[in-house]
């Protein structure tokens, strides 16, 4: 529910239900996605700082790996990045990567683009070479 109130545009909303009593009662897979919903509607808000703090928590400093592990190492990234802190957010990535055992995140790209590796889409050149002849070709 709090996602969707999140997705009306809603992100103060999606606070309130975040900060519910109920919350304690979910089991940590529910609160770690509440923490989620939380963190994205804080940055709705342009609370990054407050986004980037609502992350940080006992799951997120774990050397366990759970389902919600990838995803909330990865949200906590993008958030630092967003914030402007590059390494922190390179260093959490990476982790996020270690986390990400089903490729349920993108962090292996965004990692590699803070790395300076830049990506090509081979099927969009191709799609160029069978397209209107270039300048060269038509002088």
């Amino acid at each position: 529910m709090a996602d969707c109130e999140r997705g009306l545009g809603r992100p103060e909303k999606a606070l309130d239900m975040a900060g519910a009593p109920e919350v304690h009662k979910l089991d940590k897979a529910g609160q770690v996605e509440m923490r989620l919903v939380a963190a994205g509607a804080r940055r709705d808000m342009g609370q990054l700082d407050a986004a980037i703090v609502t992350l940080q928590s006992p799951e997120l400093a774990s050397n366990s790996v759970q389902p919600w592990t990838a995803r909330l190492r990865y949200a906590y990234a993008d958030a630092l990045l967003a914030a402007g802190r590059e390494s922190e957010a390179r260093e959490w990535f990476a982790k996020a990567v270690e986390a990400d055992r089903d490729g349920s995140t993108d962090a292996s790209d965004r990692l590699a683009e803070l790395d300076g590796v830049e990506f090509v889409d081979a099927l969009a050149e191709d799609e160029g070479e069978g397209g209107e002849a270039s300048a060269e070709e038509k002088d």
